[in-house]
């Protein structure tokens, strides 16, 4: 008789292999169809509690890449967490597609040539087309990582009613009296007669004149250092620039307010640490007649040589001590530290230089050489022996150095800092019904935030309490154009209600092309018709950071999107946002409602290679996602996510990613053994647990109850160890190892066995329900193989006869069972001491299996009845007799093992038999039977 076939043996169509990257495509594809989206809604309709992640919009440009694939797999996880809990959920993607890298593709495509002859409109279009197109690819892209959300209806900030809505935004910013125009200096190419922003720079080169000047000091200054305590009438301060054309704009000096600075003999004022380094290359004479503290000089004045107007002193943190003098010549309208630093002491923002890069009559008008009108029309490079003749005495020391410089990435001529018109957001005017400013509001509501980790609290609120106002304005063609008009008579620009609220809804029903398209009459309601010839555009186009910070506004408070409420529950984005998108949101939020658009923020680091160096297609060493999900699969990327500890820097390769397909092995072929002996449960037996049923119930509970804890806290790396743990120690290594004799042998309908399958049920469930939000495919794909009521049930499913999949998943913590009476905690230890008797038996050759031996036991352990399962002997018995294999002592116990002492059983291979080649009583009642 072939006893093997009286066995009941597991059985699954759940494949051992996974084939992922052939069968995924499939199920993705089938999820696309089915309108997901709405399932998840329609499941959760009658949820009490909800959560919502508002998606930071990512760029409309090009494929993804990996950490595109780390922060969307992210933010599927913990939405998909909280859908498995039981939550009402939202999560609707979006896309960031206005800014300049879309207008630079677009520049390559058509030439610069041909774009300086086609209008905006033709512009706009071409890049409205562009954008659209890595929409649809990026799209598909992250369906294929099995992200769920509402890709059939996204938000895309170039929509009309999007585009609509930013601009409503830029309105109520105006109308509280935070927006300003004024000029500002951005990087200008006088090469192409252009703003550039900073992804137009390139860095190359360049020798440049370097100079040491002295400006003279007047009375206060003498006055506050005492100078003429010491003999000196006339002192200077010294300052050094490389660009001798800006100092006619000059209008401060500013020095380091926590260095020490020095008189020296000849009269001059240096950084005192730099004395000797300039008294060597002929600046200033060595010897220091007194040292003071940069702080008694602040706001007193000096004398601009190349116009005789006053250059107040002032402090500032910019101000370098390792080189130059320490004194540091400042042009508010030439520099973007001097501009700031400007801004705190009012100076005076001078910018003569026009679009081309020469003076203008700006010189004349404001006096800024004492001989303005030979300078008006040439090229400010051109200028510099001019001044250097000027200067005369003043010009202390002139060379050559050769330093990095910016350049345009067109022309690549070397760019210029100049001051033009802009528009900002101010930080510190009280615009509140209390008095206070932005950033007052801000800083309070980033305290009432939640930071995953908490030390992203200090970097935001560091950052907002040392950043400037914001500019908004852009010189480019593709964005939200501010659209106001200015009254030429008065300079002043209109912000009506009727006017604004009027142009918004042209741009909601035709786009905000129609700023371009449409004359200014046009543009007006038709009471304002008739000013029209007084009124002219303002032409520049949003930061697509006011574009990306609106975003809440126009998805969590409309009707468009089903993406739940303001504010979200959660932003998620790279720890590079505090700067970006969590930035600009938090401002515009507490610019209209003085509230956070959000309740909870989480970051996550970047992808390096395995050895940790940043990726890059020079070094050979990027990772497309694409390739993963070829070679691998999108589980493997998947899980690769929830093993890293996302909150920093993640590393990534082929080796790294085939570590984690053998851990998905593992997990795969033990929901492959427990579905295999669960199938033919119908519900569940928990009356006859044996004390190591509930013992591994114990075990379950107490895991399962703390990595649920860890996923509710997005530690999903810790949960998943401690789970791994459970599974392959507690679970595989121990449990199911146990059960085997228990599933096959005994009969089908035995209260013992349909413990078991019940334990198993049970655990199987949870081990759903905590798996289900990263190994989606692969929950799904397990679903679909089993037909066991019981198991259904436990995962929560409640129309069990219908076709099921991971979607109907509730999680819910394992029930509380009593506790096993034994001591298990010494139960394990025994079990340790008494393989490595075990194991030396085997290497001696004396046995092949634990079921060869019967145990010889101290009294104390008779009422543990289910010790020969729990060490896999084949027979319990006292000490005593002298065949013993081996003996050895726990706990201050004896214990002995010998040869068993019953025949091999040849249906469950237990050395119990009375016979030899007869089955033993249990096989032979089931045969029976």
């Amino acid at each position: 008789m072939d006893y093997k076939d009286t066995l009941v043996l597991p059985v699954t169509s759940f494949p051992m292999r996974g084939n992922l990257p052939q069968n995924e495509s499939k199920t993705y594809l089938a999820w696309k169809e089915s309108n997901l989206y709405a399932k998840m809604l329609k499941n959760r309709q009658n949820a009490t509690d909800s959560f919502n992640l508002h998606d930071g919009p990512p760029y409309a440009n090009g494929h993804i890449h990996i950490g595109h694939a780390l922060n969307k797999i992210l933010k599927d996880m913990i939405v998909k967490y909280h859908y498995f809990q039981g939550k009402k959920v939202f999560y609707t993607p979006g896309w960031d597609c206005h800014g300049l890298p879309i207008e630079q593709q677009v520049e390559k495509k058509i030439s610069k040539e041909k774009k300086d002859i086609l209008p905006k409109t033709k512009i706009r279009e071409l890049c409205r087309k562009h954008a659209q197109e890595f929409v649809a690819i990026q799209k598909d892209e992250f369906l294929r990582l099995g992200v769920w959300g509402d890709f059939e209806n996204p938000y895309k900030t170039m929509d009309f009613a999007f585009e609509a809505d930013i601009y409503k935004v830029l309105c109520e910013v105006a109308k509280k009296g935070l927006l300003k125009e004024r000029s500002k200096p951005v990087y200008w190419s006088w090469a192409c007669q252009t703003a550039l922003a900073e992804a137009e720079v390139e860095y190359a080169e360049k020798e440049s004149d370097s100079i040491f000047v002295a400006f003279k000091l007047q009375e206060d200054a003498l006055s506050a250092i005492g100078a003429k305590e010491y003999g000196i009438q006339k002192a200077q301060c010294v300052i050094w620039t490389t660009t001798p054309w800006t100092l006619p704009a000059n209008s401060g000096i500013a020095l380091n307010p926590n260095e020490t600075y020095a008189l020296t003999k000849d009269g001059k004022v240096v950084l005192a640490s730099q004395v000797e380094k300039l008294a060597e290359i002929g600046i200033v004479e060595n010897g220091i007649l007194k040292t003071f503290s940069a702080k008694i000089l602040e706001n007193k004045h000096a004398i601009n040589p190349l116009n005789g107007k006053d250059s107040k002193i002032i402090l500032g943190e910019h101000v370098a001590v390792g080189e130059g003098s320490g004194c540091v010549h400042t042009a508010p309208g030439h520099g973007e530290d001097d501009y700031f630093v400007g801004l705190k002491y009012n100076l005076p923002v001078h910018m003569p230089v026009d679009d081309k890069g020469c003076f203008d009559e700006t010189l004349v008008r404001e006096q800024l050489f004492f001989n303005p009108h030979e300078f008006v029309g040439k090229f400010v490079f051109d200028t510099h022996a001019r001044i250097f003749e000027l200067l005369g005495e003043n010009l202390l020391k002139h060379t050559k150095i050769k330093h990095s410089y910016p350049h345009c990435w067109r022309s690549h001529e070397p760019i210029i800092f100049r001051a033009t018109a802009q528009w900002f957001i101010v930080m510190d005017e009280p615009f509140s019904k209390e008095g206070k400013t932005l950033r007052q509001i801000a800083l309070e509501q980033i305290d009432a935030t939640q930071f995953y980790p908490e030390h992203g609290r200090r970097r935001i609120r560091s950052m907002i309490e040392e950043r400037p106002d914001w500019c908004i304005s852009r010189q480019r063609d593709w964005g939200v154009p501010i659209a106001f008009f200015r009254d030429r008579r008065s300079g002043e620009v209109l912000l009506n209600s009727e006017i604004l609220d009027f142009v918004a809804d042209i741009f909601s029903k035709e786009g905000c092309d129609a700023w371009w398209s449409k004359s200014v009459e046009e543009l007006l309601p038709p009471s304002f018709k008739g000013e029209s010839a007084h009124l002219e555009k303002i032409h520049h186009i949003l930061d697509v950071w006011f574009d990306s910070g609106s975003t809440w506004r126009a998805v969590l408070n409309s009707a468009k999107y089903a993406s739940g409420e303001y504010p979200a529950d959660m932003y998620l984005e790279g720890s590079d946002q505090h700067r970006g998108w969590f930035h600009s949101s938090l401002l515009v939020s507490c610019a209209l409602n003085e509230c956070a658009p959000y309740k909870s923020i989480l970051t996550h680091g970047f992808t390096m290679d395995e050895n940790g160096e940043k990726m890059s297609k020079s070094k050979g060493n990027v990772i497309p996602p694409e390739k993963v999900l070829k070679d691998f699969g999108s589980e493997i990327l998947r899980l690769w996510v929830a093993q890293s500890d996302y909150q920093n820097d993640q590393r990534i390769s082929e080796n790294i990613l085939k570590q984690v397909g053998d851990n998905y092995r593992k997990i795969r072929n033990t929901i492959r053994f427990l579905l295999a002996n669960v199938e033919s449960l119908e519900s569940l037996e928990v009356r006859h647990f044996s004390q190591i049923d509930l013992w591994i119930l114990r075990c379950a509970k107490e895991c399962f109850d703390s990595v649920n804890r860890l996923f509710g806290e997005y530690e999903f790396s810790k949960g998943l160890q401690e789970l791994n743990y459970f599974l392959n120690v507690e679970l595989s290594g121990i449990y199911l190892d146990l059960c085997k004799d228990n599933l096959y042998c005994n009969a089908r309908d035995s209260y013992e066995r349909k413990a078991a399958q019940s334990v198993m049920a049970l655990i199987c469930s949870r081990l759903f329900g905590l798996l289900a939000p990263m190994l989606t495919y692969t929950i799904n794909e397990a679903l679909s193989h089993t037909q066991s009521k019981a198991l259904l049930e436990c995962c929560g499913i409640v129309n069990v006869e219908s076709n099921v999949d991971v979607l109907d998943i509730l999680y819910q913590p394992l029930p509380s069972f009593e506790a096993p009476s034994m001591d298990f905690d010494m139960l394990l230890a025994l079990r340790s001491s008494f393989l490595e008797q075990i194991d030396n038996l085997k290497k001696k050759s004396k046995i092949k299996s634990t079921l060869e031996v019967d145990l010889g036991i101290p009294t104390s352990m008779e009422s543990f009845r289910e010790l020969n399962l729990w060490l896999m002997v084949s027979a319990l018995g006292s000490n005593g007799g002298a065949n013993a294999l081996a003996t050895f002592t726990f706990n201050g116990e004896n214990y002995s093992i010998y040869p068993a002492s019953g025949y091999k059983c040849p249906r469950c291979w237990q050395f119990i038999s009375a016979d030899e080649d007869r089955p033993c009583s249990r096989c032979a009642k089931v045969l029976e039977t």
